[in-house]
């Protein structure tokens, strides 16, 4: 993540952002440099910035963008073997078996943002400036990476329609005087999704299965007698970032990012996702080891296309991809609330 060589090959192609362009952030002042120090801090504090809005890339198996790669990643897994019921022979070796592999391909895409800075807004409060600009670029690639991952677990094939009493997104009923006419999360539809991870055979994460959760269904669902917060957890260890607490073997973890499909229910209703995810589900890219740079360019780094120094440039770049791995091994509950996002 430090400025190297990687600088040196985006040069050509932020001169050419260079040209024409006249977003750049302005005021009084003049320029000034940025020590090697200084970029080190800035490109790790982006990196912190960003992690915490990840919260759908956590249960996901992670894996490394190598370099000269290639823009494809496989994404491998097992078939398991079937029961060995055939009695052994004594004195016979049984024929062996075979390993069979199944792999998932995706191609890896590049994203990112930039902030054009005026070398006169630089002198007058270059720090300040700065860190403020790495705030919001790292808040807006957390956003992004981690809209693209929910974007594809929200794609699965498994959906479970409240606790199952209608068949369709447009049947869902919110908002109505009659409780009994609302489709709002219960423990009984967290019940029926962790069934079919069951009867799927699909593995736990440490111990439990994972629920992805909005706030406004949150707020239904806590209501509920059977409901453990996470303060009260016994072993506070290897919390979640975002748990708030667990039901029937589901550990959740809340974020305002999680998938709305707005006025998709009855009466234009907004309809919630919760996804309720096994082991091994899906997977993505990491943002370490090159998933994600902080670019920085100095005054009068562009050449000729700046030849008075006037603008510096603070920005980031991912390379990612996230793709579904077993089906089976995830459930999206979808449900309204009693509030509307």
């Amino acid at each position: 993540m430090k400025n190297n060589w990687k600088d040196l090959i985006l040069l050509p192609v932020m001169l050419n952002l260079f040209d024409g362009n006249t977003n750049v952030t302005t005021q009084t002042g003049a320029g000034q440099d940025l020590a090697g120090e200084m970029k080190t801090y800035y490109s790790d504090y982006l990196i912190d910035m960003a992690e915490p809005e990840l919260v759908h890339d956590q249960f996901g198996q992670k894996h490394t963008i190598p370099v000269n790669g290639g823009k494809t990643i496989e994404f491998r897994k097992y078939d398991p073997l079937p029961k060995a019921l055939t009695p052994l022979t004594e004195g016979v070796t049984p024929d062996g078996q075979k390993l069979s592999m199944g792999v998932v391909t995706a191609t890896v895409k590049q994203y990112g943002g930039f902030i054009e800075l005026s070398d006169m807004l630089i002198l007058t409060a270059v720090d300040n400036n700065l860190v403020e600009a790495t705030k919001l670029l790292g808040s807006q690639a957390g956003r992004t990476l981690d809209t693209i991952t929910r974007e594809v677990l929200n794609g699965g094939t498994n959906v479970q329609y409240a606790e199952g009493q209608v068949t369709s997104r447009a049947a869902l009923v919110g908002g109505d005087a009659d409780p009994e006419k609302n489709h709002y999360l219960t423990v009984d539809a967290v019940r029926k999704a962790v069934r079919f991870l069951k009867v799927m055979n699909a593995p736990r994460i440490n111990g439990s299965y994972v629920g992805i959760i909005h706030p406004d269904v949150s707020y239904d669902l806590m209501s509920d007698p059977k409901w453990v917060n996470v303060k009260t957890y016994a072993d506070p260890e290897g919390i979640y970032a975002g748990e708030i607490g667990r039901i029937e073997g589901v550990r959740f973890v809340e974020t305002s990012e999680a998938k709305v499909f707005t006025g998709a229910g009855a009466g234009g209703r907004d309809v919630y996702s919760t996804l309720i995810l096994g082991g091994d589900a899906y997977g993505v890219t990491e943002i370490t080891g090159g998933g994600l740079q902080h670019i920085i360019k100095q005054l009068g780094s562009a050449g000729t296309s700046d030849p008075l120094d006037q603008r510096a440039t603070a920005g980031w770049k991912a390379t990612k991809v996230a793709e579904r791995l077993v089906e089976a091994y995830m459930v999206r509950v979808e449900t309204t609330s009693t509030f509307t996002a």
